[in-house]
């Protein structure tokens, strides 16, 4: 193989090597970056893993917040009708956030505890994010499942 030919099969494998490297990282960061909608039920089941960062979707358990004056840590419990989930919040919770409205929290479970970095709240009097409503339509659906098999042994 002559100089010229082998100094151009070495940059074509310099390059591949070089968009190989590229593409490994940005896979590396995309999949870090994924988090993953849960509601209460399924996080209790361990569906979303113990120290995994993932999002938490449901429903703000009225009569569940609470916030010492003068702290901006605030405390609530998130719902999807069937299961409960303590939420530790520390920060400016946004404007719409409320008792019995939709949320979105993203950050991990420690101790039984969702730890929140993120709360996100709805945006209109009818809007709930589309994962949050199809997840607890399902689990509603397999918990009037579970009732009626259970109530139909007499």
């Amino acid at each position: 193989m002559n100089p010229v030919r082998r100094r151009r099969l070495l940059w074509v494998l310099l390059l591949l090597a070089a968009a190989g490297i590229a593409a490994t990282l940005v896979a590396l960061a995309l999949q870090r970056n994924a988090t993953y909608l849960y509601t209460p039920a399924e996080v209790l089941r361990g569906e979303a893993g113990e120290h995994a960062r993932f999002r938490l979707g449901g429903m703000v358990e009225k009569g569940s917040f609470q916030r010492a004056a003068g702290s901006l840590e605030a405390h609530f419990r998130v719902t999807d009708g069937d299961a409960q989930l303590p939420v530790v919040y520390s920060g400016i919770l946004p404007d719409l956030f409320r008792e019995n409205q939709a949320v979105v929290a993203t950050g991990s479970l420690r101790d039984g505890t969702f730890v929140a970095t993120e709360v996100l709240a709805k945006h209109d009097e009818n809007y709930m994010p589309k994962e949050v409503a199809d997840k607890m339509g399902a689990a509603h659906k397999k918990h009037d499942v579970a009732s009626d098999t259970a109530g139909s042994g007499n």
